[in-house]
């Protein structure tokens, strides 16, 4: 976020000053405070904006006075609420404003609150009583992540140092030592942080320092003590958000199965616990890496969706996955050429260039080179058996037609106002598949045909930081972006049409079951995406993945089939389907059911680690 002072923050804050003076000239205080509060919002360290503050408090009669000025009645403004708590310290009443600020922090800890005059005064550590405090202090570790950026920490280092002081001044009292603990953990100085929460436990062994203790001994790298501490405390008092994260510290730890018991504990003890059940199916999945895990996961948060934990996970367990939260990357030969010319030295979008290569590939992959240099050709040196122009069945829907080797569109291109709505939609990730699902519900309302034409003739990248880098450097992925979401503007089509004889099954069974092409593998994934949200569809599409696997397998046996392993990863998200389809799928895949690789066991651990967000 842009600092105030370094950009239209200042400017805007200025402005709402000058304002605000003319209101004051003219006795209209209230018109002065609601500018007062726009300057602070847009600037809360503006010199001007904290002297006009000041001579609105005169014109009232005084700080206790102008406190009517900046009601906190109902939905309460953010600038009205920081204008309130410098008129609270004003009249004397440092804990309110105190409480006041750490309310702004919470709700955006980007902003310069803390940076307040009266708050990083000597004297103001003499005058805040400890248990007030702490509640402020446990109100900004509310709205915090676990770990803060260093590059975000600086505008609450005034706080931080506060904090600090209080806990040195009054090393007895436990609330206040957690919290603090809690506080600088947060703020990246884990070992001060075990020190507090050790300090808290020496006077009080109580619930609460056991938990910040663990929190605080996790995060400086000792996961075993911190084990220890939890699970002593569990012992004297159970708890079923403590159960949670020892288990997912197990999980973190690569220890899942160790975990697992706690949650049945926690499940057992409580059966509606909001957490313990999408842990489950988390701890779970880091065991063993099968997606019915993750699909029940999301099962779970449909039918509890206020437990806010299970798409949390889900999104933290999908991340950067392929189709459960991106796209699944190409691998033939003309995408290796493609990513030669875009970094070899002075090739220009512009220059002509020709490839050549030994068989015919996805007519997609094409689409991609032409996308990053219009001006390409391509030729392939012989045709392979079987022939990947060859649809599975009778379809009506095609995006491709053969002239030979030769590939051309089967669909005229979308409407301009179709493809840059295709285009502001796309994206190369997502957090989960249901939420890429829901993201295309804004294609509903296109015509078939556009959505068709969109993958054939995709729109170029957004023209922003991410949209260079593809066409730069892997527009293919782009392409293959487009072409999942103009599926999964498919999915919604005519969704009022019962789904065995929808329009929306019939072409993405086409195009599921058509001339091998990335269509494929976008059409599998709006299915998949169907499947996920509608169960009653699951039966259907898991059969349709398995016939257009089974005869991608058998292709296979005689040449190279390139959406092989995606449609293998398409497959293992239906872990419904029949078992032959999940273990044809699984031998592509490495896991469910075989040992996990190396790598892949430490990222789900990894995944684990960053789920703590407690205490």
């Amino acid at each position: 976020m842009e600092h105030p002072e370094c950009g239209d923050g200042r400017l805007t804050a200025q402005g709402e000053v000058a304002v605000a003076r003319l209101a004051l000239h003219s006795d209209n205080l209230s018109h002065a405070a609601a500018h007062l509060a726009d300057a602070l919002l847009a600037d809360p360290q503006l010199p001007a904006a904290h002297e006009a503050l000041a001579q609105l408090c005169a014109r009232a009669g005084g700080p206790a006075e102008a406190r009517a000025l900046f009601p906190l009645d109902g939905e309460v403004y953010l600038g009205t609420l920081v204008c309130r708590a410098h008129v609270e310290a004003a009249a004397g009443d440092l804990e309110n404003a105190v409480g006041m600020l750490a309310s702004a922090i919470r709700f955006d800890h980007s902003r310069p609150w803390a940076g307040a005059a009266w708050l990083t005064a000597p004297e103001t550590v003499d005058r805040l009583e400890p248990d007030s405090f702490a509640q402020a202090v446990s109100r900004v570790n509310s709205g915090l992540p676990d770990q803060l950026p260093e590059e975000r920490r600086t505008v609450l280092r005034p706080f931080e140092e506060l904090t600090r002081a209080l806990a040195a001044r009054h090393p007895e009292h436990v609330l206040l030592l957690a919290m603090a603990s809690g506080l600088v953990r947060r703020l990246g100085d884990t070992a001060e942080a075990v020190r507090l929460a050790e300090q808290a436990q020496r006077i009080d062994a109580g619930h609460l320092a056991a938990v910040m203790l663990g929190n605080a001994l996790r995060a400086d790298g000792r996961p075993a003590q911190a084990l220890q501490v939890w699970e002593t405390e569990l012992a004297r008092e159970f708890d079923g958000y403590l159960a949670v994260d020892v288990a997912e510290l197990y999980g973190a730890t690569g220890r899942p199965a160790e975990g697992l018991p706690w949650l049945e504990r926690a499940l057992a003890t409580d059966p509606a616990h909001p957490k313990a059940a999408p842990a489950r199916h988390g701890l779970r999945y880091c065991a063993d890496g099968d997606r019915a895990h993750l699909l029940a996961l999301h099962d779970h948060h449909r039918a509890h969706p206020d437990h806010g934990y299970a798409p949390e996970l889900l999104a933290e367990l999908c991340r950067r996955q392929p189709w459960l939260g991106m796209v699944h990357g190409a691998s033939e030969a003309t995408v290796n050429v493609l990513h030669q010319f875009l970094e070899a030295p002075g090739t220009e979008r512009h220059h002509e260039l020709e490839c050549t290569a030994s068989q015919l590939e996805p007519p997609s992959s094409a689409l991609a080179l032409r996308l990053a240099f219009p001006n390409a050709t391509i030729g392939y040196g012989s045709l392979p058996e079987p022939d990947p122009r060859l649809t599975l069945r009778q379809v009506t829907h095609r995006i491709w037609q053969f002239d030979g080797l030769a590939a051309t569109p089967a669909v005229p291109p979308p409407a301009p106002a179709a493809a840059e709505l295709i285009r502001a939609t796309a994206a190369v990730s997502w957090s989960t598949l249901p939420a890429a699902y829901d993201h295309a519900v804004r294609l509903a309302g296109l015509p078939v045909a556009d959505l068709l034409g969109a993958m054939a003739h995709p729109p170029l990248p957004p023209e922003d930081e991410l949209g260079r880098a593809l066409l730069a450097h892997q527009p293919e992925l782009w392409v293959r972006a487009v072409q999942s979401f103009a599926c999964l503007g498919l999915a919604h089509h005519r969704t009022d049409q019962p789904w065995p004889e929808s329009e929306r099954r019939r072409v993405l069974a086409d195009l599921l079951l058509g001339a091998e092409d990335w269509v494929v593998e976008a059409a599998g994934l709006a299915l998949v995406a169907i499947a996920w949200t509608d169960p009653g569809t699951r039966e259907d599409i898991g059969t349709l993945l398995a016939e257009r696997l089974a005869d991608a397998a058998r292709s296979a046996q005689r040449r190279e089939v390139t959406i092989l392993r995606s449609l293998g990863a398409l497959m293992l998200c239906c872990p419904w389907a029949d078992r032959p389809a999940l273990d044809l799928a699984r031998g592509l895949d490495g896991s469910p059911g075989q040992p996990a690789l190396p790598a892949v066991e430490e990222e789900r651990r990894r995944r684990f680690g960053r789920l703590f967000r407690r205490g």
